[in-house]
């Protein structure tokens, strides 16, 4: 697969069958509002999964997690009760700092925040409302490999 730079991509594909010519090719990943396996590796859960975003991430690249978790989530098989309280923004640093990737910073979403997303799935989700969202920043620092 050959990639030209300077553009954006969109891949429809099972993130854990990511092709490996797109390691490190992110200066900027995106995932919003991931469920199943995909959420599971967002939040640190899924080490295979883990491993396919973080190696997306180039050299002074960025990953942007925006998630919503809650105690209804459960039958997905998150492992956490609801939310992001502190064992799961531990578990979650921790995983990805396993792959070079050191957190920017974890914060709630407000409404305004949500808007800006112009997501449908937000909305769908009611993101915001009765179920908080958080957007996850992480960096990889020049210089380091995923």
């Amino acid at each position: 697969m050959d990639v030209e730079p300077d553009r954006a991509w969109f891949l429809a594909a099972g993130v854990e069958r990511l092709p490996e010519a797109l390691d490190s090719l992110g200066d900027r990943v995106t995932v919003r509002f991931p469920w199943g396996s995909l959420l599971r590796g967002a939040l640190g859960l899924d080490a295979a999964v883990t491993d396919s975003i973080a190696r997306l991430v180039a050299p002074g690249g960025r990953l942007e997690l925006t998630l919503s978790v809650v105690g209804r989530d459960a039958p997905m098989k998150t492992g956490l009760a609801a939310g992001l309280g502190e064992a799961a923004r531990t578990s979650m640093v921790t995983a990805f700092a396993d792959h070079g990737l050191e957190l920017d910073e974890i914060r709630e979403l407000t409404a305004d925040d949500l808007a800006t997303l112009h997501s449908a799935w937000a909305r769908r989700l009611r993101a915001g409302g009765d179920r908080p969202a958080w957007r996850v920043t992480f960096t990889r620092p020049l210089g380091a490999v995923g």
